[in-house]
């Protein structure tokens, strides 16, 4: 008889996105992605972080004072990292679990990369403006979203 304690598919690709948001170096918010395709096959995975090139120790991590002086305009966030990371073909009708749900820019690229769906962890930022207008786009466009739902279990790695 097989195990009956594994893990879901959502619960396997959301620890996935939190184990890839570990990566970042923002000391503030860490965020990761996963796409996984239709049969349940990771594509591609992202974190917040800057561009490569361009020194962790030499640009900033602050959220506030003079624009350029802040993170801000520099990081590029998990989604659209994970987006860019894809080396494949197509991502149409692909999955994106990502732990915080997507700033309108990244919105924008999920949409024409031709993701279908996402998942997202936390929605800490609903009502901003940002966010307000990610939905709008993905309900325009057809892209379905929805919480993660955890089961509550405790999920453990061993080593």
């Amino acid at each position: 008889m097989k195990r009956q304690d594994y893990i879901s598919w959502d619960e396997y690709f959301m620890a996935v996105a939190k184990l890839a948001g570990m990566r970042s170096k923002d000391p503030n918010t860490q965020v990761g992605a996963c796409i996984v395709s239709r049969d349940h096959k990771i594509l591609s995975m992202g974190y917040n972080g800057l561009p490569i090139g361009c020194s962790d120790d030499e640009f900033p991590w602050e959220r506030e004072g003079d624009e350029l002086e802040t993170k801000y305009p520099y990081v590029t966030h998990s989604e659209l990292n994970a987006i860019l990371n894809f080396r494949g073909g197509s991502l149409a009708g692909a999955t994106l679990y990502v732990t915080l749900f997507p700033c309108n820019e990244c919105a924008k690229a999920i949409i024409q990369s031709g993701i279908r769906e996402v998942i997202y962890d936390s929605d800490k930022y609903a009502e901003t403006p940002s966010v307000r207008a990610s939905r709008r786009m993905f309900q325009a466009a057809g892209v379905a979203y929805r919480p993660y739902s955890p089961s509550g279990r405790v999920v453990k790695m061993m080593l």
